[in-house]
C-alpha cells in the first residue's frame, strides 16, 4: 500500500487549522474548528482504507486481496452523523449565546476566577487518616480516643470518659456490642 502525499498534506492542513480555530475564544471559530477536524478525520480514515478495489460483491473469479474493504465508508458516514450532530448543537449554544449577550466570545466569569484560585488541598478530603482505622482490634484510651493499645485495659484499670473515671472493665464492656453497662428496659415499666 502507498500513501498519497497530496491527501496526507491536505490532511495535516486541516488538523493544523482545526485545532488552531478551537484553542479560539470565539464560538464561531471554534465551530469551523470542530467541522475541519471531522473533515480531516474523515481524510484520514478514507486514507487507511487503501486504494479503491473492485466493488464488494462476491465473484468466483475474483481474488479476495482484490476487493474493496466496506469498513472506512461505514466509519466515515459514522462520522459524518457524529460530526453533524455536534455542529447542530454548537450552532444552538452558538444562537443561544448571541441572544442572551449579543457577543460570541466567552468571557471568563468571576466564578471560574475563584475556583481557579482556590488551592487543591481541601481539609476534609485530605485531612491524616490514623494508620489503623479498624475499631475492632484495637482498644481507645482516653475520652477523645487519642491514644490507641494493641493490648486489652486491665481490670484494675480506670480510664477518663466524659469528665468521669470508669473502671476499665466496664470500658471493654463498652467497646463490645451490647454493651453491660446500659440496662435494656421494656417500654413503660416505669424505669
Amino acid at each position: 500500500m502507498s500513501v498519497n502525499l497530496t491527501l496526507l498534506t491536505v490532511m495535516g492542513a486541516l488538523y493544523a487549522c482545526g485545532i488552531y480555530l478551537i484553542l479560539e475564544r470565539s464560538l464561531t471559530r471554534v465551530l469551523l474548528g470542530l467541522m475541519l477536524l471531522a473533515n480531516a478525520t474523515n481524510l484520514l480514515i478514507l486514507a487507511t482504507g487503501g486504494y479503491a478495489g473492485v466493488a464488494p460483491f462476491f465473484s468466483k473469479d475474483t481474488e479476495p486481496g482484490a476487493y474493496n474493504d466496506p469498513l472506512p465508508q461505514a466509519l466515515i458516514l459514522t462520522s459524518i452523523v457524529i460530526s453533524f450532530a455536534v455542529t447542530a448543537f454548537m450552532l444552538g449554544i452558538i444562537y443561544r449565546t448571541w441572544v442572551l449577550a449579543r457577543q460570541d466570545e466567552i468571557q471568563d466569569d468571576v466564578e471560574d476566577r475563584r475556583v481557579a484560585a482556590t488551592p487543591s488541598f481541601d481539609a476534609e478530603d485530605d485531612a491524616v487518616i490514623p494508620v489503623e482505622t479498624s475499631e475492632f482490634p484495637l482498644t481507645m484510651l482516653g475520652a477523645d480516643g487519642g491514644g490507641v493499645s494493641d493490648s486489652p485495659i486491665p481490670d484494675s484499670a480506670t480510664i477518663p470518659a466524659g469528665g468521669r473515671a470508669i473502671s476499665g472493665e466496664a470500658a471493654a464492656h463498652e467497646e463490645k456490642p451490647g454493651s453491660a453497662t446500659i440496662n435494656n428496659h421494656p417500654e413503660g415499666d416505669g424505669k
